[in-house]
């Protein structure tokens, strides 16, 4: 007899907004017991999980990728908590007397409590060019507040050289340190005459300036607003100042401030001051069955930008929601952080200055070397601190700041270890409720649960806690508190030596257990060798070395592949896909760029472009034609989408250029069609240049041959220019087209058997080091070269093209139907009437 599921007596919970707020508000109420209590749906009108938006300013300077470590809660996440998640979905209406949520969508959801937390988006001011129309940017201008912004950017300033930054704020400083980074000459402009005027006074304003022009090497001009913005060709070409200037430049990014998202509060009939107004509680002043938390949420007048008034807010939400506390209460916080900011160690609490005639103010200032320092003390307590350059004594400052405890007389104690407790003093002395991270509201009283709950490393601490997985500046302190906590007994976490977080052994041990047990899947990897069972965020790296240790013999379990190794095609933003067919070398035929050209007249595809591997890519490809399309195209996959060897981008080599000293194409052409597909830790990216003057990048590949003549070829290792910007290491000069193809295999083959997940060669070489390459490849040291030969040539012969197996569906209904679009984010108007949901400030604000 068919069972029925009993029947859901839980209120329903809806929030709106899956940034750092709302999805905070949601780890707090369940961290209560909230899922006995509700039902939760979560409303996100970014594609993604939720993420942290303070890493994004990282991911820009090119110091992290966006991936895993950017997630606070991948989308797994939701499922392992049973939070359904509607991901790219935009909330455009309450219907409070009827009690829905209306989503641009068509989505129509009943709620019993609604949680608001659409956080803020940029303000661009009134500025003559920015736009092309009401709705539309003039190409080549950004804001910074997503990370569908921040990729945006980064795709943008590979192809340009110069860029204006307009604020001169924590966002603006950031997004001009990132851009310096990838080689941008870089201007920022700042309306007011200190730079970060909402933590530093003049005299700081002024140091950090002359760090940032000297040390960084960003011009600043203050005192000066942009008036217009030139365009030449369709994009940026300059931006005009207030007075008469011009700078020109290819690139403008805004960060002249933010602004609430209220429009959905608006429209929604409750009370809008500078944000939507809430009580204690956090309930909207209009409707007791509706909250408001983060940067949309004005509390007894103020709109806090940082991260920390935020959790606490949250815990207060979640109080009062679950019952856990009936009687908590938000009274606001006070404003104190510490971050880092274009490189430099920024500190700020309370007052910037004086403001009553007898207010103390202490300061010292040594502008050479980057540093000032300044307290105010107000009847004996500290009211406010300034920190750059030397934070040193940030911790027993905060804790004064916060809790008002006692002062030395000689106040120049507090900036200097003349006396008070020094750094690890101070973290002894701290108090359980002081804020550590800032950027994740993780308190030293977290920490210390943490350590007694039995984690008793520091890197683990961090990965429960999320303590330092922000802008990183209270890594030190955590550090000392997790030793603290321990009595000196600090644990050497194991884990970071493993392959997957699932399977407590490190990659070679990995191998060689599913090698002597012949685990062919990844489901029988994790019944042998997982003490916890399945683990979905190790299933790719799983299925990856499957195929390096078993080639043709590894079993295929279609739930351990990405979507992209799915359907053999690169999701896009929008829910389309990418289709590049290989061109081996660089090299086409009429009779494949007729094709080409017939596939996208056929299938309305809306974007050709030429990539960087010298290939063509198909943009905007519908799931339900991936099928036809690799049918009609009958070209083999250039596996544009996989962890995997990618592409081979070659010069004319001496067929045709006068210059040439080896025939680069050719041998292009060979590696390409040798590994062509090959599974790897991270993509691999290679290029072969007919002679030293690298048309092809050969020298910042992850592996680039170079012609040097009589035959010889020069192998170079470990390039890299992307974020990350690295010239390849010389492996060896050898001699013959073969023995450069066999090398080439040789060290694709090591890295692909030791390489960690996701790591690519540019940190694998010189994690290896280069003497230990040569010994063990070039010079065969350990007598393993062989066995990496035999073990490539059977990864070789196990190639299969995928879109020749994928043209029939692998699964029923794999291609019926294309996933729904997702709507892309909504670029603000000039009026400030649209709500993007995502926004962050760096360094412990957020939206």
């Amino acid at each position: 007899m068919l069972q029925q599921a009993p029947p859901d007596h839980r209120q329903h919970l809806v929030v709106v907004g899956n940034g750092m707020a709302g999805a905070r508000a949601v780890e707090e109420i369940l961290a209560r017991g909230g899922g006995e209590r509700f039902r939760v749906t979560v409303f996100g009108e970014e594609p993604y999980g939720n993420y942290n938006r303070i890493m994004l300013s990282h991911v820009l300077a090119g110091e992290d990728e966006a991936d895993d470590d950017l997630y606070l809660n991948p989308l797994d996440w939701y499922a392992e908590n049973e939070v359904s998640l509607l991901a790219g979905v935009r909330v455009v209406r309450v219907d409070r007397f009827a009690k829905v949520v209306l989503a641009d969508d068509g989505t129509v959801l009943g709620y019993d409590k609604l949680v608001i937390a659409t956080g803020s988006r940029t303000f661009f001011p009134p500025v003559d060019g920015m736009w092309v129309d009401d709705r539309t940017l003039t190409p080549g201008v950004f804001g910074f507040r997503t990370l569908d912004d921040t990729t945006a950017m980064l795709e943008y300033a590979r192809r340009h050289r110069g860029a204006v930054v307009i604020g001169g704020g924590l966002l603006g400083l950031e997004a001009a340190y990132g851009l310096r980074r990838h080689g941008l000459d870089v201007h920022v402009v700042q309306g007011g005459p200190v730079l970060m005027n909402q933590q530093l006074d003049e005299e700081a304003g002024a140091i950090l300036r002359r760090v940032l022009e000297q040390k960084v090497g960003v011009a600043v001009r203050t005192g000066q607003r942009p008036t217009a913005v030139r365009s030449s060709g369709g994009s940026v070409s300059g931006v005009v100042l207030s007075d008469g200037s011009t700078i020109e430049t290819d690139m403008v990014v805004v960060t002249a401030g933010i602004r609430p998202n209220v429009g959905l509060g608006v429209v929604s009939g409750l009370t809008v001051e500078r944000a939507i107004v809430v009580d204690d509680q956090m309930r909207t002043v209009d409707d007791q069955d509706v909250y408001a938390v983060g940067e949309c949420a004005q509390h007894r007048g103020e709109v806090y930008g940082l991260v920390a008034p935020l959790w606490e807010q949250a815990a207060v939400l979640a109080d009062h929601l679950t019952g856990a506390d009936p009687d908590a209460a938000y009274h606001g916080s006070r404003n104190a952080t510490k971050l880092k900011v274009a490189g430099v160690d920024v500190a700020a609490m309370g007052l910037k200055r004086p403001e009553r005639d007898d207010d103390e103010f202490v300061r010292f200032s040594e502008p050479r070397r980057g540093v000032y320092k300044s307290v105010v003390v107000r009847d004996g307590k500290l009211v406010g601190a300034t920190l750059l350059g030397d934070v040193d004594k940030v911790a027993f400052l905060t804790q004064s700041f916060d809790r008002g405890l006692p002062l030395p007389e000689e106040r120049m104690e507090l900036l200097f270890e003349l006396a008070g407790p020094s750094a690890a003093q101070g973290a002894a002395e701290m108090d359980d409720s002081v804020q550590v991270c800032n950027c994740n509201g993780v308190s030293k009283g977290d920490l210390v649960a943490c350590v007694h709950a039995g984690t008793r490393s520091v890197t683990g601490v961090m990965a429960k806690t999320r303590a330092g997985k922000g802008c990183g500046s209270c890594k030190a302190l955590v550090c000392e508190i997790v030793e603290l906590a321990t009595g000196g007994d600090v644990e050497v976490d194991e884990s970071a030596g493993w392959y997957v977080p699932a399977i407590p052994v490190d990659k070679p041990a990995l191998i060689a257990a599913i090698r002597e047990r012949g685990l062919r899947s990844v489901s029988a990897v994790f019944a042998a060798l997982a003490p916890d069972g399945e683990h979905a965020p190790s299933k790719m790296a799983l299925a990856s070395l499957l195929k390096v240790v078993w080639a043709d013999e590894y079993v295929d379990e279609r739930d351990a592949r990405f979507i992209n190794d799915r359907v053999h095609a690169n999701i896009q933003r929008d829910g389309t896909f990418s289709v590049v067919p290989r061109m081996s070398g660089g090299v086409t035929t009429a009779d494949e760029l007729r094709r080409i050209a017939d596939v996208a007249d056929r299938y309305a595809i809306p974007m050709i472009k030429v990539t960087g591997g010298q290939r063509i890519d198909l943009l905007g490809v519908r799931k339900e034609d991936l099928p036809k399309v690799w049918a009609d195209l009958d070209m083999p996959s250039g596996y544009a989408y996989g962890k995997s060897m990618r592409t081979v981008k070659t010069c004319v080599g001496t067929d045709f250029c006068r210059f040439g000293l080896g025939d680069s194409t050719r041998l292009g052409i060979d590696i390409e069609e040798r590994y062509k597909g090959l599974e790897s830790p991270g993509k691999l990216k290679l290029a072969v240049a007919g002679c030293p003057r690298n048309c092809s990048e050969a020298l910042v590949k992850d592996i680039g041959v170079v012609a040097v003549g009589d035959d010889r070829w020069e192998v170079y290792v470990g390039g890299a220019a992307g974020a990350s910007v690295r010239k390849g290491d010389l492996l060896a000069t050898v001699h013959g087209r073969a023995e450069a193809l066999r090398l080439t295999g040789v060290f694709m083959q090591h890295y692909r058997e030791n390489g960690r997940w996701l790591e690519r060669t540019y940190d694998f070489v010189p994690r290896v080091g280069l003497d230990e390459l040569r010994a063990v490849l070039v010079e065969d040291r350990d007598g393993i070269v062989a066995g990496l030969e035999e073990r490539m040539q059977t990864a070789v012969d196990a190639y299969r093209d995928p879109w020749k197996e994928g043209v029939e569906p692998a699964t029923e209904g794999q291609f019926h139907g294309a996933l729904p679009l997702i709507p892309l984010p909504q670029v603000p108007v000039r009026d400030g009437s649209a709500s993007p949901s995502g926004g962050r400030l760096p360094g412990g604000a957020m939206a």
